[in-house]
């Protein structure tokens, strides 16, 4: 019975840790796919900073969902939270190309949003994720372009107006 009682007490603190530790992480740590910035913008100035530089770039944008005021049409809170759906179909065929199961994360996404503090943050799938998720060989060059592509389009959401 005490080894009973010792086992339950060790698995009861093991149990806070762990949720102690998860409580304290860094939003970029919360998955290793993904990759997570401040932006030192309020959400609707990052978000339209991002739909700014991709449309410069020529991506398409085919949707841009706000989170927060679908909430609140069903009379829920919740955080700033914009999602921004866009692609480029020269890019994404060729990863769908190499494996179709890609589809199911493209076109690509980036998620603005604030946390209960007021951080702004944008957050996107890493794309050497995705290729070991899908398991897409021989494509490094342009995984290597989609990730500086995704990273100067967080970047320019960060950056504030001059």
């Amino acid at each position: 019975m005490r080894k009973l009682i010792v086992l339950i007490a060790l698995l009861a603190l093991f149990t806070v840790t762990v949720s102690t530790a998860q409580d304290d992480a860094e939003p970029e740590a919360a998955d290793p796919g993904l990759i997570t910035i401040e932006s030192s913008q309020p959400v609707e100035e990052t978000v339209a900073a991002i739909e700014a530089a991709l449309e410069e770039a020529g991506f398409i944008i085919p949707l841009i969902v706000d989170h927060s005021a679908n909430a609140a049409n069903v009379d829920l809170e919740l955080l700033p939270t914009t999602l921004i759906i866009f692609g480029n179909p020269n890019v994404g065929t060729q990863l769908m190309q190499a494996s179709r199961s890609v589809a199911i994360d493209l076109p690509q996404k980036m998620l603005v949003w604030e946390d209960e503090d007021g951080q702004v943050y944008i957050t996107y799938n890493d794309p050497q994720y995705l290729a070991e998720r899908h398991g897409i060989e021989g494509m490094d060059e342009l995984l290597g372009n989609v990730a500086n592509a995704l990273g100067n389009f967080a970047n320019a959401g960060t950056a504030a107006d001059e």
